[in-house]
């Protein structure tokens, strides 16, 4: 991942699967963003990875690998695991998309282009998911792995409650 991010879709994405926001705009800067990548990176963003990306911002949810082998399945795309699991290694390895270990499942990045460590709030009634930026390097974590002389590589901060539009219907 770069280094540089894109402040104006950071700050508009900061909490997106849980705003009203132009969704339509949503997409078509991420799949800019992930083009543009792709091409300045010397990355292939093929048809089927293109198309697994594109289904992932769409929902602003976590979707796992058979929901979205189906989805490429009746998008006339290839019916067998491999095709979903390759699309989704390379969209995890270069930044696009994120693991969500609590559910197994993956989530668009709204931050895609911007070196972070997300954390995930995720509603446990609708499966929506909202990334924000966390700093676990400078709070009680950092401050743990400095006491015994780790070094913080990757983490992944999930939160499991619930979102503002289900505490609502509440």
């Amino acid at each position: 991942m770069t280094s540089e991010t894109t402040p104006a879709l950071a700050e508009d994405t900061a909490l997106v699967g849980f705003q009203e926001h132009d969704h339509e705009n949503c997409v078509d800067s991420a799949l800019a963003i992930a083009e543009s990548r792709c091409k300045d990176e010397g990355l292939r963003l093929t048809p089927v990875r293109r198309k697994v990306l594109e289904m992932l911002l769409q929902e602003h949810r976590a979707l796992g690998a058979y929901a979205i082998l189906d989805r490429l399945r009746e998008a006339g795309f290839g019916s067998q695991p491999p095709v979903a699991y390759r699309a989704l290694d390379f969209l995890v390895d270069n930044g696009f998309v994120h693991k969500i270990e609590r559910l197994n499942a993956f989530v668009a990045c709204a931050h895609p282009g911007a070196t972070h460590s997300p954390a995930f709030m995720i509603c446990r009634k609708c499966d929506a998911v909202a990334e924000a930026h966390s700093a676990p390097a400078k709070g009680a974590l950092g401050a743990a792995a400095r006491a015994v002389g780790f070094e913080i590589e990757r983490t992944v901060v999930e939160a499991e409650g619930v979102c503002p539009d289900c505490t609502e219907k509440a």
